[in-house]
């Protein structure tokens, strides 16, 4: 079909009764997405009332004429299902528009192939209309089914909507009830806005009805729930209710259980298929894992146990990834290590030869172990003689975690049974007996090194020095996982541009200072906080600092920035030490939050001509003397102490004044 142009459905199957319509599109990064909507319309083209908007948050129609299926991946993208039965459609209906809407900034410009099309009730395809160029809009009407007499009919719209769900919504007399729209972002509707080239005789029945006079509106009747087009994210409850467990002994079945985990082996097989059951299961988080490894958006499917002929012996990767797009295919092997137990490079070696000789993408590892800008966990030969090349990447168990997480909690996969499968094989990988608890062993070197710093014994050079700075990095990278699965936010490693880009060169300085210091020291950057978190471990005194650094306000007084900083850290802990950074001196006045309470103006210098250039604020923890990541060990320690300087701490601090700004700005626009 073209823009505009419209066909009667009884012309095109006897059996319309129902029909499937599907809204399909796909996006170059394999990111983009967007979520239908339906909206009933009377012969006013108004909804009767809220009830006739159906999407992500109300898609089921009481009387089974509308019901939104969902998304399903396809060889060229995702679409979207709705399922609607004509027959159950109430008589005083006469339209019924089918939109999609993108959220956040993202327009419809940024996806490709943007179509529809509709099925009969025995499946088979009736009509397809594509939408050539959506432009920079964040709502669409791909179509909408109307009735002419007894028979339905069916028309290609592609009108663009700059305004995004809300504003359509508004347009067709939903009220709905949104931040944004209270803000005065998005209750205000624009003017629909029509793709380019848009010939105007094919939008003129789309166009919604005006509204009613102002005083037909003078008393409109107060609604006691209005629709929200804020998408609820599906999570699980934090803590059931009650429980029909009659003792504590008692565990609840899962899908994924760990009780039958008796050694290495047994613990490798089951991740592995653990995990690459729920990577083809839900699409979403499928897609998370293998799209920094250049796989496409896709039809994925997963193996395990696999049989690969090499030599006289075949070899057996833990699993094969295949993920098929548009007719091409990509692929990956997969093998796995579990409970610390490092990778072998002939046995990688041996499956990079594979991969290369059957035309195989990428080898994928798998292991406890987290990887290190420059500094492979495996050495491979690569033979660039060869065609075909294969790409050698390495996934730690805690990234994995930190993507079920992120979906979990924060953004959602838009389906309950998905979600459930997510919290399923997170908790089994956060289980004792699983294996897949990602870094969790400083190494070899942990304790002579701490014995050397004790009593002097460490020379300069020391390669276990060398060792120790290399698995203080790793923890850094995975405490930032959790972290960052934990708020829904980036959380990354900073590194001062002073120190240079080589990372080999780099940790070699962290050595020397090692050596030289006794120290440990490391930089979070956290999205929304004010400053960088800084973590300090003294492995002279035994103590760990988490500390942070604020800017001083660049408007008012001194005595208000003390006073107001420590009202912002009315629920901080009272051994929190605050310092006053001054220009020009090594520090200011310091002492700790709850001798600083009743007297914020201790903070400020004497001589009142100083300038005051910013607060650090500090918390101090014993670190823990082992290795591991037991309660007593050195990980464990770190972890705890991040986790509560940012809790209790940095959470309640403001953000830097350039976020709010551009936050504002964006909420303007």
């Amino acid at each position: 079909m073209t823009m505009g142009s419209n066909v009667s459905l009884a012309a095109l199957s006897e059996n319309v009764g129902s029909a499937i319509v599907s809204l399909g599109w796909s996006s170059p990064t394999g990111e983009g997405d967007a979520d239908v909507s339906v909206l009933l319309l009377d012969g006013n083209g108004k909804v009767r009332s809220d009830a006739d908007f159906y999407f992500y948050n109300n898609p089921v129609a009481a009387d089974g004429s509308v019901q939104l299926l969902g998304k399903e991946p396809t060889g060229d993208g995702s679409e979207d299902r709705i399922s609607f039965d004509l027959t159950a459609v109430p008589a005083e209906v006469e339209r019924i528009v089918v939109a999609a809407s993108r959220y956040e900034g993202a327009r419809f410009g940024e996806l490709d192939d943007l179509k529809v099309t509709l099925a009969d009730a025995a499946g088979g395809n009736l009509l397809r209309f594509v939408i050539e160029d959506a432009g920079q809009v964040s709502a669409i009407i791909f179509g909408e089914l109307y009735r002419r007499g007894e028979e339905w009919k069916f028309r290609a719209v592609g009108q663009g909507y700059e305004s995004g769900l809300a504003g359509l919504a508004t347009d067709f007399g939903v009220d709905i009830e949104d931040d944004e729209a209270e803000s005065g972002t998005e209750a205000t509707p624009e003017p629909p806005v029509s793709t380019p080239g848009t010939p105007p005789q094919a939008t003129l029945e789309a166009v919604p009805a005006p509204r009613p006079p102002a005083e037909e509106e003078a008393a409109p009747k107060k609604r006691a729930t209005r629709p929200r087009t804020a998408k609820k994210k599906v999570i699980p409850p934090r803590a059931p209710v009650k429980s029909l467990a009659e003792n504590e002994s008692w565990r609840q079945a899962r899908l994924f259980p760990v009780s039958a985990l008796k050694n290495d082996r047994d613990r490798e097989t089951r991740a592995t298929s653990v995990l690459l059951s729920v990577m083809a299961q839900v699409p979403r988080f499928g897609r998370r894992i293998t799209a920094p490894f250049g796989a496409p958006s896709g039809r994925m499917e997963t193996f395990t146990e696999v049989s690969l002929p090499h030599g006289d012996t075949p070899r057996r990767p833990d699993g094969v990834i295949r993920v098929e797009r548009a007719g091409k295919l990509w692929t990956a092997l997969v093998e796995t290590k579990t409970n610390g137990n490092p990778l072998k490079s002939d046995q990688v070696q041996a499956y990079m030869d594979i991969a290369a000789r059957r035309g195989y993408e990428a080898v994928i590892t798998l292991s406890n172990d987290v990887a290190l800008e420059g500094s492979p966990l495996v050495d491979v030969k690569i033979d660039r003689r060869r065609k075909h090349q294969v790409a050698l990447w390495h996934l730690s168990w805690a990234e994995v975690a930190h993507q079920a997480q992120m979906l979990i909690r924060h953004e959602g996969v838009g389906n309950a049974a998905r979600t459930w499968l997510l919290q399923d094989l997170l908790h089994y990988l956060q289980h004792d007996n699983s294996g897949c608890h990602g870094f969790q062993n400083m190494g070899a070197a942990w304790v002579p090194v701490r014995n050397g710093i004790n009593d002097e014994t460490l020379c300069h050079g020391d390669p276990r020095a060398l060792e120790v700075v290399e698995s203080w990095e790793r923890l850094i990278r995975q405490v930032c996982l959790r972290l960052g699965g934990e708020l829904g936010q980036k959380v990354l490693p900073a590194q001062r541009s002073r120190r240079g880009t080589d990372p080999g060169a780099r940790r070699a300085r962290l050595a020397d200072q090692l050596c030289l210091e006794g120290r440990l020291q490391a930089e979070l950057r956290v999205e929304g906080a004010p400053g960088l978190l800084a973590i300090s471990a003294d492995l002279r005194t035994a103590k760990l600092r988490t500390s942070v650094e604020i800017p001083a306000p660049e408007q008012g007084y001194p005595l208000t920035w003390a006073k107001r900083l420590i009202r912002r850290l009315a629920e901080a802990p009272a051994d929190l030490h605050v310092e006053t950074l001054v220009e020009g001196e090594a520090g200011g006045p310091r002492g700790t939050l709850e001798r600083l309470r009743p007297e914020p103006g201790d903070l400020l210098p004497k001589d009142s001509s100083t300038r005051i250039t910013g607060f650090r604020l500090s918390l101090f923890k014993g670190m823990g003397s082992g290795r591991g990541s037991a309660e007593s060990g050195f990980i464990r320690s770190v972890d705890d102490a991040v986790h509560r300087f940012h809790t209790s701490v940095v959470a309640h601090l403001d953000a830097p004044a350039s976020a709010r700004t551009a936050a504002k700005e964006r909420a303007t626009i």
